[in-house]
């Protein structure tokens, strides 16, 4: 290939770069504008080596060449700025825990086990070896529920089970007392969420929020709007709870999009990930194209011991695992900012949009 021939092909990738870094900017919710905000990270980094080529292949010469440099460097620019607060490099969202003793703790998994899955085995295996006091499983049917309940310690003596067949069943187990287990549709009569509240070992009641809504993908719905009514849905509650609370599931979304940082904010929580890692749970059949789609947030009330990743339990997602301290005499070290009247407006009217 001629160098005049390989510049055009940067030119043309330069502006694909563009509309990828905009698209996610546009508020609407059709499935192929909200699609871009999952490969970001890609995007970034095709982006840095497109810039790195072009300096080591050519010369700036003419305005194009300026140009395509500028666009390509504010691009750059516009996409570490999403990424960054996923890395070390920024500020923690929750603090780590400092607790010299043994306080209260709670840890938690959750794993979208692939409905189709056809070794379980290896779940059990994983969620045993991370031996949570929580655990919730996403994508489960019967056939999944008999199998866990076949192979499920003692020691989970708390359970609410909503198995279905059509990829949206979940079963969640406790170590802990729930109060008031209820199974919730918010957005859909055939897509559940159970909302508990936990009895810790220190008699502090938790709420738990446990969500997997639908992705805005053609198969499933051709726009965004039902995963983002009932993310808002959930967050109003998170907001106005008296109780302490978590959030936990496969949202089916990305942790920079901005729907997922209007949640944060509207819920008042913190995000675990933040000023540690990205921590990709999907796709774990796919190592250049992954993402995370599964989060654990929470209220200021709690600080993190770890934070990790599972095994491959031959999902499409890898579980998402994490150990909490309960410390609420802290809270107001690490309180998140308060939504502003335009954040609440907006997350109003995206859970509006769905009613049963």
């Amino acid at each position: 290939m001629d160098l005049k021939n390989f510049k055009t092909y940067l030119y043309i990738f330069g502006m694909l770069a563009v509309a990828l870094t905009i698209f996610p900017f546009v508020a609407v919710d059709y499935w192929w504008i909200r699609i871009f905000d999952f490969p970001h990270i890609q995007l970034t980094i095709l982006t840095f080596v497109a810039l790195v080529v072009f300096f080591m292949r050519f010369d700036l010469k003419r305005l194009n060449d300026y140009l395509f440099v500028t666009v390509m460097a504010v691009c750059l620019i516009i996409q570490v700025w999403k990424i960054i607060p996923y890395t070390p490099l920024a500020d923690k969202d929750i603090n780590d825990s400092q607790e010299k003793k043994s306080g209260t703790s709670i840890s938690l998994y959750a794993a979208n086990v692939l409905q189709s899955n056809k070794k379980p085995e290896l779940l059990i295996s994983d969620f045993k070896k991370m031996d949570p006091d929580i655990m919730l499983l996403v994508e489960t049917n019967k056939r999944w529920r008999d199998y866990i309940i076949e192979n499920l310690p003692e020691t989970y003596k708390y359970k609410v089970e909503v198995p279905q067949d059509n990829t949206y069943g979940m079963l969640l187990y406790s170590k802990y007392k729930l109060i008031n287990p209820q199974v919730k549709f918010l957005v859909d009569k055939d897509i559940p969420s159970i909302h508990t509240k936990l009895l810790l070992t220190s008699n502090d009641t938790v709420q738990l929020y446990s969500i997997h809504p639908t992705p805005p993908m053609p198969q499933h719905n051709s726009r965004s709007t039902d995963r983002d009514s009932e993310m808002m849905k959930i967050a109003n509650l998170s907001r106005t709870s008296t109780y302490p609370v978590i959030v936990l599931g496969d949202f089916n979304d990305v942790a920079w999009s901005n729907t997922t940082s209007l949640f944060q904010n509207v819920g008042e929580l913190l995000d675990i990930r933040k000023g540690r890692g990205i921590y990709n749970t999907y796709n774990a059949k796919s190592f250049l194209m992954r993402w995370p789609l599964d989060h654990i947030f929470v209220s200021a009330e709690f600080r993190l011991i770890a934070i990790k990743l599972g095994q491959d339990i031959n999902s499409d997602h890898l579980p998402t695992y994490a150990k909490l301290s309960f410390e609420p005499l802290k809270a107001a070290e690490q309180q998140p900012e308060k939504p502003s009247e335009r954040q609440l407006k907006n997350a109003k009217e995206q859970a509006e949009r769905v009613q049963l």
